[in-house]
């Protein structure tokens, strides 16, 4: 009896493991969870007015780091569009979510790809007054819903090498669905802002990746909002056996409960 004590005790400890380890569950795109099979999606970054005032101030040029692909619209001028609906847009696909298993929303969100940004040291023969040149490459974008955050890898010139889970960005509001549902869900993630403001590291590590002088600094401490990002996440209901959510592990902790009361009593 004493051996069958054990082995209960060792059970309960074991579901109250399970209790922990089932409040969040990562899945990667064509994964499952609870029933919920996900299909894919994108995060569509968005540049805000202002920070395409100070791209077009140090003639910065964007392209693109597959797999994501960027829409990016110019004006005669050969400067990028301030025009809302045609500012640039870098779409990436969206690659896992963190998903909170007892109410199926998503915590985390993660995608590949993103964008690069190039400052030229000079613009048609004559000195960039903005930039000595550089460059900074913004990739694998991870937007933490619940903290309001924004991480990325970053690669930037001038000495300062690859940063990866990357604190970049605070988020103002987060708006629409961001429950995992058969179907699509659309999320609103707008107000980026620089994380720890103008003399943070985070602005510190943007300046000088891209060689920004004095006028170029002045520029991007006139970036009020960074962007925003459009998410949408596609997923199927399947016949995958949902993980038992925490009540379901409390009754079964329940019952075990109740029958190592009836061995004390029999082994009485």
């Amino acid at each position: 009896m004493k051996f069958a004590m054990k082995s209960i005790v060792a059970a309960a400890a074991f579901l109250a493991v399970g209790v922990a380890s089932a409040a969040t569950q990562t899945v990667a795109v064509g994964g499952s969870v609870n029933g919920f099979t996900l299909v894919g999606g994108t995060g569509a970054l968005t540049f805000d007015r202002s920070l395409v005032t100070a791209i077009n101030t140090g003639a910065i040029q964007l392209s693109a780091v597959n797999p994501a692909t960027a829409t990016l619209v110019k004006t005669s001028t050969g400067k990028y569009s301030n025009v809302e609906g045609s500012r640039p847009v870098f779409n990436a696909p969206i690659t896992s979510l963190k998903v909170d298993t007892a109410t199926n929303q998503v915590t985390d969100a993660y995608t590949a790809g993103g964008a690069l940004m190039v400052a030229p040291a000079e613009i048609e023969g004559d000195a960039n007054l903005a930039s000595t040149g550089g460059s900074l490459s913004v990739t694998n974008i991870h937007v933490d819903l619940l903290a309001k955050k924004v991480y990325v890898d970053i690669t930037g010139a001038n000495g300062v090498g690859t940063k990866t889970n990357y604190y970049l960005w605070d988020v103002t509001t987060i708006s629409g669905d961001t429950a995992l549902k058969d179907g699509t869900a659309l999320t609103s993630i707008t107000g980026l802002t620089i994380a720890g403001g103008t003399t943070g590291d985070a602005f510190n590590t943007f300046a000088k990746s891209l060689g920004l002088t004095a006028t170029g600094i002045t520029a991007m401490q006139g970036i009020t909002n960074y962007g925003s990002i459009a998410s949408t996440i596609t997923a199927k209901a399947g016949t995958t056996p949902a993980v038992p959510e925490p009540s379901t592990y409390a009754l079964m902790g329940l019952g075990l409960a109740g029958i190592a009361a009836v061995a004390r009593r029999r082994a009485k």
